[in-house]
């Protein structure tokens, strides 16, 4: 099998960027062993975790295959090709949420353009008047268990199929599309100098209600101040924010 990646040597990163580890240029000898073995412990707690998960979660994965199944023709899994750590490409797995046979591609295009350019992409006003960005809903395109399994994030379940290979880890940027990607400012690429993520510092501080800049700013100062102890907190995190129904999408 080939692998692909976009090209890191096209993004331009600035010097000190140009791998995990290398987030910030001048620190002490400890620091520059913990940046060192950081990425080996994350590793290794991620296939741990995700392996006893798969195993835990075998009769929830059945049941949501099967009311997949049986509420709309189609595959079980929705399969995407997704932008991982230094432009690496990987198959990014959900469960089918979204009506089969119909191409959903060109609504999002548009979106993630003015989203990601901050040209005042459509958004909606929550209780509260906060904006919330976010492609313009489709009834329509969106089945009656997808809307259920988005609503509690049990449409992401099979990305431990992607933490268990290494596309992905359990804490890190959220993975993207390669046309999102094409739009990226140098500033914006900064996000792929991490392994992506499940959830992340930015899925726990407003991710759906606050700017694609923002959301990148959150990414830069988790990579930069990254470790097991923060991964553990931003989990931890995570579970009320998916009881509140804010996505990670």
């Amino acid at each position: 099998m080939i692998e692909q990646r976009i090209h890191p040597a096209s993004w331009q990163l600035p010097l000190g960027w140009q791998s995990e580890s290398d987030v910030q240029p001048h620190v002490s000898r400890r620091q520059v062993w913990s940046a060192r073995m950081y990425p080996h412990l994350k590793r290794a707690f991620d296939f741990t975790a995700a392996f006893i998960l798969l195993i835990l979660l075998i009769p929830v994965f059945a049941l949501i295959a099967l009311i997949v199944r049986l509420d709309s023709p189609g595959p079980v899994f929705f399969v995407q090709r997704r932008v991982g750590y230094q432009g690496r490409l990987f198959d990014f797995y959900k469960f089918r949420s979204m009506t089969n046979g119909q191409d959903h591609s060109q609504t999002h295009r548009k979106f993630a353009e003015a989203y990601i350019k901050g040209q005042g992409a459509d958004h909606l006003i929550d209780e509260q008047g906060r904006a919330i960005y976010k492609p313009a809903a489709n009834g329509q395109a969106v089945t009656r268990v997808g809307r259920w399994l988005r609503r509690t994030s049990l449409d992401e379940l099979p990305q431990l199929v992607n933490i268990l290979k290494g596309d992905i880890s359990f804490v890190g940027p959220r993975p993207v599309l390669d046309y999102e990607v094409a739009l990226f400012s140098d500033f914006h690429r900064l996000r792929l100098t991490a392994m992506p993520g499940l959830t992340g510092w930015a899925q726990i501080n407003g991710r759906s209600s606050i700017s694609f800049d923002q959301i990148v700013s959150y990414d830069i100062e988790y990579i930069a101040s990254r470790s097991l102890s923060r991964d553990l907190h931003i989990l931890l995190a995570t579970i009320p924010v998916v009881l509140g129904a804010e996505n990670t999408k």
